[in-house]
């Protein structure tokens, strides 16, 4: 697979109750830096996107963070990101997050989180591109999701292919080598995935 040099991350924009998620969150970002793969996320200073975000810049990486205006305002965005921009609308902030990006992660985190991460899966289903989307499942997080889209296929709304547009892991550690283990995703042409 082509090399990875970025990677959008998809996480939220609170802690959460579990003191592993931060780990996480932590120990990705030291992954990131370490392989020099840039952080894309949503330009916050709080949550799990601050965590990792911060940890990445300390070890020596590089963050880019985009985040649209009224959030801006009302939140603050992390300036000391490597590149930070500020966009008119969240659309506009998930396109560029989405065009500086070789691949996305979702972490734990809330409907932001789902919102993002079901797009570019929906995008993937309609061909629209062809990079590799993982999904790590720490603790069993994101199992109501997985029961969902079983229910989807289950009930015939959709193809049990689409349990194969997006990759699924256990831990944060295994991101990296499951995208360097990849072959090249060629693009959906003929979509039977609808």
């Amino acid at each position: 697979m082509a090399h990875i040099n970025s990677i959008c991350v998809y996480c939220g924009s609170r802690p959460g109750r579990n003191g592993r998620f931060k780990i996480m969150a932590q120990d990705f970002g030291d992954l990131l830096a370490q392989n020099n793969i840039r952080l894309v996320y949503g330009g916050g200073n709080v949550g799990l996107m601050g965590v990792i975000a911060n940890r990445v810049m300390k070890q020596g990486g590089k963050v880019t963070g985009i985040i649209p205006r009224h959030l801006d305002e009302a939140e603050g965005g992390w300036k000391e990101a490597t590149d930070f921009f500020v966009v008119d609308n969240m659309h506009d902030r998930k396109r560029m997050m989405f065009d500086h990006s070789d691949a996305f992660v979702a972490l734990p985190g809330s409907i932001g989180t789902l919102d993002e991460l079901i797009e570019v899966i929906t995008w993937r289903q309609l061909g629209l591109h062809n990079k590799p989307i993982v999904i790590v499942n720490i603790d069993d997080y994101w199992q109501p999701l997985f029961a969902l889209i079983d229910n989807f296929i289950a009930e015939e709304f959709t193809a049990p292919e689409t349990r194969d547009l997006f990759h699924v892991v256990p831990a944060a550690k295994d991101v990296i080598p499951l995208l360097k283990s990849l072959p090249e995703i060629p693009l959906i042409t003929k979509n039977t995935l609808i």
